[in-house]
């Protein structure tokens, strides 16, 4: 990359000179090297190259941010000298010849890179919020919103209208911004080659609009490892049982983001591929969301209200019932139809697969009977078989983490107290983040694991839950019946150094063992099992 200092080869005109017909535009007002509202004071990147820096502000920090982003980028640039009215002038310039006046094409092809760009950096979602005077985009990244952009308010109502009107499979696909809506991108000509579909949800705010786009990709569609994902061998051998079982409801549980849609993918994969294609598995999904190899998948035709919806998604799964399934997989339990129905169908000798909203394994009975489910049906061990429950939390880079035992000062007392009661002579191995290399892109991180519960019910647990005894059922689950909760989980993750102790708190609560004496010793510092 040539960073030597030249003038361009067409000067920028100050104000009032007569702009030349033809000559480069600016390409740091949108799009992937789009600059943020104070960085186009200073700075201002040409289509030719030319990066025109202002006068004396070539350490200004958002100079020098600017242009560390395009380096990550791997965008050319020749840093150019300009004055302050130049720089302006350039985008005035830009104005004048219709920059931010794009159109409905050429904002297609905005809509795609920054989907290709978030795409390339392996985000989960982005965020679009068109605020009173500005347009801020953002990825989720790791879990962790990141902002990546910032543009006039004009353009980012116009990229909405482009990514909702021009680029879904809706049926109506008008925009409407002072409306919630939702929308998927399903035309693969229209996505990078990782990604199998887009699903677009969006609302207006009191300063403008939001538009969050969830990006669904498509790189483990035949994968069938659970280990890989961080499963421990307990869990993986748990999941096994399930799918050799001939019936029975097993519900995976968890906030949105939390890997459960991936959890269910690499399920149904590994029971295709055990039994070698001669089993039947049939989803129903509202929207598909992955590719799953030897699966029929159904999905849930758009319906204009929730209600609508309801009625027909149970229906779906009714219909599903009649196509002689083995294994039934539902995309989500959202409300009493379709509870009632998955519960058909597993009575009715089918093995049903689905996902909840809640807060443990143990709180799944709880969220159906909140659904309107009866208390009895979902708590009979011959209708619910497996309870689940699973959180997403980032793993260390190996390069650049360190010690805690080196730098016990970089976290906070009682969190320390708390693992030295839980891991005593493990705690050696015990990691934090560090402050980032050039193998984690410095942010001290490489990815997400997986921590979860993975629970097979008997009779006695449930008669706990029955009785409203939660407690009781923690107990017996984890002493008699030797079962692993979340914090256990995690835990293992800590002492081995793969997990930040501080990170694990945040996504799945404190940490700590949780049989009866060492929860006693632990309320001394700070520690409550929530149940």
């Amino acid at each position: 990359m040539s960073h030597a200092a030249q003038r361009p080869d067409a000067p920028v005109r100050a104000a009032g000179d007569a702009a030349p017909p033809r000559g480069p535009r600016a390409v740091s007002e949108a799009g992937d090297f789009a600059a943020s509202v104070e960085e186009r004071k200073f700075v201002c990147l040409l289509d030719d190259g030319c990066l025109l820096i202002a006068d004396g502000h070539e350490m200004n920090p958002f100079v020098l941010s600017y242009r560390a982003r395009l380096d990550r980028m791997g965008r050319p640039y020749r840093p150019t000298p300009a004055t302050l009215m130049q720089v302006r002038e350039a985008y005035r310039q830009n104005a004048a010849g219709g920059g931010e006046r794009l159109d409905h094409t050429v904002m297609q092809v905005l809509a795609k890179e920054l989907i290709g760009r978030a795409c390339r950096e392996r985000a989960s979602d982005i965020h679009i919020r068109v605020r009173r005077f500005s347009t801020e985009v953002y990825f989720r990244i790791h879990n962790e919103l990141m902002r990546v952009n910032e543009h006039t308010r004009e353009h980012g109502e116009r990229l909405l209208a482009t990514l909702y009107g021009a680029m879904t499979t809706v049926s109506d696909n008008s925009y409407r911004p002072s409306e919630r809506q939702d929308a998927s991108i399903g035309d693969r000509d229209k996505l990078p080659d990782d990604l199998y579909g887009v699903r677009i949800a969006t609302t207006p705010t009191n300063e403008g609009s939001l538009m969050v786009l969830r990006l669904l990709y498509n790189d483990a569609g035949d994968a069938t490892d659970l280990a890989a994902l961080g499963f421990a061998p307990e869990h993986v051998a748990a999941f096994r049982a399930l799918r050799a079982q001939p019936h029975g409801m097993n519900i995976i549980s968890g906030p949105t983001g939390s890997g459960k849609s991936t959890t269910l993918q690499r399920m149904l994969a590994a029971q295709i591929d055990e039994s070698r294609g001669s089993l039947h598995v049939i989803t129903v999904e509202d929207p598909i969301e992955y590719p799953i190899d030897g699966a029929v998948q159904t999905p849930v035709a758009n319906a204009p209200t929730e209600d609508a919806r309801a009625l027909a998604f149970a229906a779906a799964i009714t219909n599903a019932m009649r196509l002689d399934p083995d294994t039934i997989m539902i995309g989500e339990v959202r409300d009493r139809a379709s509870g009632q129905t998955a519960l058909r169908a597993s009575m009715t000798g089918h093995q049903v697969w689905t996902t909840v909203h809640a807060n443990s394994a143990l709180a799944i009975a709880d969220r159906l009977i909140d659904l309107g489910l009866h208390a009895r049906m979902v708590t009979d061990h011959t209708v619910i078989s497996g309870l689940i429950s699973q959180r997403l939390v980032k793993l260390l880079c190996p390069h650049c983490k360190l010690r805690l035992v080196d730098h016990p000062d970089r976290i906070e007392p009682g969190l320390f107290a708390r693992l030295r009661l839980a891991l005593d002579s493990r705690m050696h191995d015990v990691c934090i983040a560090g402050d980032g290399c050039e193998h984690c892109r410095t942010v001290g991180t490489i990815g997400r694991t997986v921590v979860a519960e993975v629970i097979l019910p008997d009779a006695r647990l449930f008669e706990f839950l029955r009785d409203g005894d939660k407690v009781g059922a923690l107990e017996y689950w984890t002493t008699t019946r030797g079962g692993m909760t979340l914090g256990d989980h995690a835990l293992r993750k800590v002492a081995a150094g793969l997990v930040d102790p501080r990170g694990v708190e945040r996504v799945v609560g404190t940490l700590a063992p949780v049989a009866g004496e060492a929860r006693q010793q632990l309320s001394l510092v700070g520690f409550s099992y929530g149940t």
